[in-house]
């Protein structure tokens, strides 16, 4: 029988990802008991937000060297835990630290990993559920290879619930961490004003080369358009996705937004966002825009055309509008509820 373990790493301030929690109900989903490994300078605040979580025992290395993230701590500290634990199912987050390790991890293991996984059951054995060619395609797979390492993706699984009561056991491991080749001096980041991508937004804006297109005066009016995005993602909090053709236009010399960039794309050559509602406008809603809608729970879409592609059944609302219309009036509906 298959052993689990649920290996995380600490954020900067102590807490646990909700990554993690989503990965853990992935794992739960197996039926056999879960043991967690964390890494970071510090794990009790992460082993406390355990508690109830059916989680006996928590496997931690702590050290100063992990409150950053680097390839060679991270890879050393999470191989130990895995070592430690004797498990046969590593199941991890696929959070941006450890999807980049978790592969290093696997081969020091002399086991194997899937990526992209969005599932885990237990069907005569652990059985992964994944998706290929840009999450067009959903698999089953099964491994005789051990230990099998398993990235869950963010957003495919509700995050486990903690009920409260005591935390769990902690268990310190010993792990061989290389001394730091690199010294991190400070942070960088765009203002809120300007970052447009919010992995736990509730609303998704997906913004289509329409926008910067002629209306109905016979003129663009890209510095309108971008006054209206903008000021519906301060108010809302929304994050905001971008069509392939609006961010290519950079390249064609056309006006473009000076806040987004391909990072924004979504669809079959962009993201796969997961966000409760998505709202799209001036998107004409063909197969690759799905393909990025494809976890968006409620669809809605504003386009002129009645016959566009969200019309065929791809949205589960459309709104036959001017989008530079409805959009002011939404701008406006949320500028009086403050």
């Amino acid at each position: 029988m298959d052993t689990t373990l649920l290996l995380a790493h600490v954020d900067a301030d102590g807490s646990l990802p909700r990554a993690a929690l989503e990965a853990l109900s992935a794992a739960k989903a197996l039926g056999t008991p879960v043991t967690a490994a964390l890494f970071g300078p510090s794990v009790a605040q992460a082993a406390a937000a355990l508690a109830g979580t059916g989680i006996q025992k928590v496997l931690a290395v702590e050290d100063p060297a992990l409150a950053e993230a680097r390839y060679a701590t991270d890879a050393a500290a999470a191989a130990a835990l895995a070592k430690a634990s004797g498990a046969t199912v590593v199941v991890a987050p696929a959070t941006s630290r450890l999807a980049r390790v978790m592969a290093g991890v696997a081969s020091r293991l002399g086991g194997r990993i899937d990526t992209h996984v969005t599932g885990l059951a237990d069907e005569g054995g652990a059985t992964v559920t994944r998706w290929y060619y840009r999450q067009r395609i959903e698999a089953k797979l099964r491994r005789k290879e051990r230990p099998w390492v398993l990235l869950v993706d963010p957003g495919a699984m509700p995050a486990a619930t903690a009920e409260g009561g005591p935390a769990p056991a902690v268990e310190k491991v010993a792990a061989s961490l290389p001394a730091p080749r690199t010294k991190v001096s400070g942070l960088r980041a765009p203002s809120s004003g300007e970052q447009t991508i919010r992995p736990d937004a509730k609303v998704l804006l997906v913004a289509g080369a329409g926008w910067t297109k002629k209306q109905p005066d016979g003129a663009p009016h890209p510095d309108k358009a971008e006054a209206l995005i903008l000021s519906f993602l301060r108010a809302s909090g929304a994050s905001l996705g971008s069509s392939k053709s609006l961010v290519d236009q950079a390249g064609e010399g056309q006006k473009v937004f000076e806040f987004m960039t391909h990072l924004n794309q979504v669809g079959q050559t962009g993201s796969t966002p997961r966000h409760p509602k998505g709202l799209a406008t001036c998107c004409h809603g063909e197969e690759p825009h799905v393909v990025g809608w494809r976890f968006i729970r409620e669809r809605r879409a504003v386009n002129l055309d009645a016959s566009c592609g969200w019309a065929r059944g791809k949205a589960d609302v459309l709104y036959v509008a001017d989008a530079f219309a409805v959009m002011e009036k939404v701008n406006a509906l949320l500028a009086a509820k403050k």
